[in-house]
């Protein structure tokens, strides 16, 4: 699987090419679909365009999107988004329109609390382990841990000469995960190192703005869907049957 993560915390600052509003995140989506990309996680916006979980938001996104492509599209409930765990988990019970999944971030606090909504509410639950944080370690221990979608292991190493190594003790650390699948990629500097060796293991990854604007030669990639396709390109090169 290679999952397109459309936006994330990246705002007008970061180019034209970052689409934050609810139309041209569909567009962008349905143009990395057509590339390849096989799920979707994207960061709804404020009108000012910043990240929230607001019923509104959320709903104006997801319909949008799904008006363009089928596959399972899923959002953010990062701690940046809503800092205090009990709105989070109040914003998630007010979600009129529910994505196929949603990111929890197993450092933050309230993560427990949040994934418990979602999955009562039925959303899967990608568990986000971030590298340079104990959330493997409480992810380790914790009761739900059986029922996510899956472990997105987040290498939050930004170095191209060390990101790949900083992701192996990532996965030590997760270990089993619980039987669940991982998904393991990088961001900035380090994302295509780390794609590169999802590759090699055969694991399924992801790309988009969020995790890096550049291609794996440093010239600036045009959009969502150029930077799927690269990344596919760089799956196969790992050999047959080696594509997540």
């Amino acid at each position: 699987m290679v999952q397109v993560c459309v936006n994330g915390g990246r705002g007008s600052g970061d180019g034209a090419l970052v689409p934050m509003s609810p139309k041209a995140m569909a567009g962008s989506v349905a143009e990395a679909v057509a590339a390849g990309a096989s799920d979707v996680h994207v960061h709804p916006k404020s009108p000012c365009g910043e990240d929230t979980l607001s019923a509104k938001a959320v709903a104006a996104t997801l319909d949008e999107i799904r008006t363009r492509v089928t596959v399972p599209v899923g959002v953010t409930t990062g701690a940046w988004a809503e800092p205090d765990p009990v709105t989070r988990v109040a914003r998630i019970h007010a979600w009129s329109v529910l994505p196929d999944h949603a990111s929890v971030n197993w450092h933050e606090p309230g993560a427990e609390e949040v994934a418990a909504a979602l999955l009562a509410r039925g959303v899967g639950v990608e568990a986000g382990i971030w590298s340079g944080t104990d959330g493997a370690a409480r992810f380790a221990v914790s009761p739900l841990g059986p029922r996510v979608l899956r472990v997105l292991a987040e290498v939050t190493d930004p170095d191209p000469a060390s990101a790949e190594d900083t992701a192996r003790r990532l996965l030590t650390a997760i270990g089993a995960a619980h039987g669940r699948p991982v998904l393991l990629h990088g961001e900035e500097g380090g994302a295509w190192p780390v794609l590169g060796l999802a590759a090699r293991l055969g694991l399924a990854t992801r790309i988009g703005l969020e995790d890096t604007l550049l291609l794996p030669d440093g010239r600036r990639a045009a959009s969502n869907a150029h930077l799927v396709t690269e990344a596919l390109a760089l799956l196969d090169s790992a050999g047959p049957g080696r594509r997540p």
